[in-house]
């Protein structure tokens, strides 16, 4: 099979802490009376598989595209531990997350198996007046300190809360503690990884069972960082041209995210040559590609994936877009 661009059938995820803003900012079909908090767009994970939605390759599991196409998927993006190197989802924080932290690379080398380091970005969709996140300590704070506040139920106090405001973008590297606050969607950039310790939940429980969830402190302590972290959102640069402008937004060692602006009316060819991934917050359009099959349509909420060995294909634009552009470093 050719190689064409990809939609995959988003993997929704029930949250104790998620709403329905998925469904009403950007179109996806939730199940009735369901708080859903994830919706996974691109996934290469043991039990998660996306689902390629329609065209040439309707039906196909990542995990297979992976194997079939080779580098006329990757290029010259190696794969992350046998992995598709990213994992790309939507997040609808109707209540606070969980205080939480990922393996670091050390707790990753020692443990092994599904245990891997979890680099991720927030990119602000959309968030309340009071809607914040909360990334690092705040100054001052020591592992004693923090194991403290743990013993005393007052974990927030030494967190930054950060306001948020859609637009904004945060990097959050494996070891850095963090919450997502009530009120805030955000579209999520990551490696491939789904290991969460749970170091504080906000005292809730479920209301199906009356229990609260699961912590891991021991874990989440020993690979928590305790470096100073900047508060502000990571800083811009930008490039413009008559129909195309382009915001760097995140530059690290497991990927590039940008946000890309086009105007409707647009025909534009592309000539990627590499893998490169777009999540489509606004507008709509289509991709025109050689090989068998109509050209793949786009609107707010799909993630396109585009094939390294796709070669030329054209975008042609029917309103305004808004979407942000995952690369590879």
């Amino acid at each position: 099979m050719d190689t064409c661009p990809l939609i995959f059938e988003p993997i929704l995820k029930p949250k104790i802490w998620g709403g329905r803003r998925l469904e009403v900012l950007l179109g996806k079909p939730l199940p009735p009376e369901v708080a859903i908090g994830e919706s996974w767009e691109v996934a290469d994970l043991e039990g998660d598989q996306s689902v390629v939605r329609d065209g040439p390759a309707r039906g196909k599991t990542l995990g297979q595209l992976v194997t079939e196409w080779g580098s006329g998927l990757l290029g010259s993006a190696g794969l992350f531990e046998g992995r598709f190197p990213l994992l790309i989802k939507y997040l609808d924080a109707q209540e606070h997350l969980s205080v939480q932290v990922h393996p670091d690379e050390a707790m990753a080398r020692r443990l092994g198996g599904n245990v891997r380091v979890k680099d991720e970005a927030w990119y602000v969709v959309a968030a309340e007046q009071d809607g914040c996140i909360y990334r690092g300590f705040r100054s001052g704070v020591t592992r004693e300190g923090f194991v403290a506040a743990i013993e005393e139920g007052a974990v927030e106090s030494t967190l930054n809360r950060i306001p948020v405001k859609p637009g904004q973008c945060y990097f959050l590297p494996s070891g850095t503690v963090h919450a997502l606050g009530a009120g805030v969607l955000v579209a999520e950039v990551q490696t491939p990884s789904d290991i969460t310790y749970r170091v504080y939940d906000w005292d809730r429980t479920d209301p199906a069972t009356g229990i609260g969830r699961d912590l891991h402190v021991p874990e989440a302590l020993e690979c928590a960082s305790f470096d100073p972290v900047d508060g502000a959102a990571e800083k811009r640069s930008h490039v413009a041209d008559v129909w195309t402008t382009v915001t760097r937004l995140v530059r690290s060692d497991s990927f590039i995210i940008e946000r890309v602006r086009m105007a409707e009316g647009m025909n534009q060819l592309l000539s990627l040559a590499r893998l490169v991934i777009w999540m489509v917050l606004e507008g709509k359009g289509r991709i025109k590609f050689s090989g068998s099959g109509d050209p793949c349509e786009f609107g707010p909420g799909d993630s396109v994936v585009f094939p390294a060995g796709l070669g030329d294909c054209h975008v042609e634009t029917e309103a305004d877009c808004a979407l942000l552009e995952v690369t590879l470093p």
